[in-house]
């Protein structure tokens, strides 16, 4: 039987733990991400996302604090950051007809400009469609940043900006990707909006 007190303490104490390591290991990575992102906004560029299961999830949940906001007290426009997973008939068109694997790719040569940024999501660092992504991101002049974990698997080497919440545990992984994605997306709209907060 599952000791359900002991069980909540240690899930709570493991994650405030991996949030005190990602300050401790992750935080110039975070920081340089606030740089890259607010300033490919700030020139009109766009941040598309990508990632599979939570992590399209989390894609969604990023996308949409930028263009829909993040603070009540900043008034501004919508801002042009898209996860790639939003679309059902790309998704099963893509399946269906060149692969799964090739389906964010795709979508990243659909839409991705030079000048833009991709932020691949990936707990385990090596989801083959993450990875394509990535490879078409750099063939069309785009910056990528990567949120992964464990050891950064084979797109650690591949992201101009890995970001590895160093954690084996994929629930405290995709935890410090919401909570980096939050850092990101709030300090990237107070530094180009900060004039219009109320």
């Amino acid at each position: 039987m599952v000791d359900r007190a002991k069980f909540i303490r240690e899930s709570l104490e493991e994650s405030a733990a991996t949030k005190k390591a990602i300050l401790n290991k992750c935080f110039e990575e975070i920081s340089r991400a606030v740089t890259v992102v607010r300033d490919a906004l700030g020139k009109d560029n766009k941040v598309l996302l990508c990632g599979n299961g939570g992590s399209a999830a989390d894609a969604q949940h990023i996308a949409t604090e930028f263009t829909i906001r993040l603070s009540h007290d900043i008034k501004r426009r919508g801002l042009p950051v898209m996860a790639l997973t939003t679309d059902p008939s790309a998704m099963t068109a893509g399946g269906n007809d060149i692969g799964f694997e090739n389906t964010f790719a795709r979508l990243v040569e659909a839409f991705g400009r030079k000048g833009d940024v991709l932020i691949g999501i990936s707990t385990s660092g090596n989801s083959e469609n993450v990875i394509r992504a990535v490879d078409k991101a750099h063939e069309n002049g785009m910056f990528v940043i990567g949120f992964l974990g464990k050891d950064g698997g084979k797109l650690k080497s591949r992201c101009d900006l890995p970001i590895i919440v160093p954690s084996e545990n994929t629930q405290r992984i995709q935890e410090g990707h919401i909570t980096i994605g939050h850092i990101i997306s709030e300090l990237a709209e107070l530094e180009l909006y900060a004039q219009n907060k109320n």
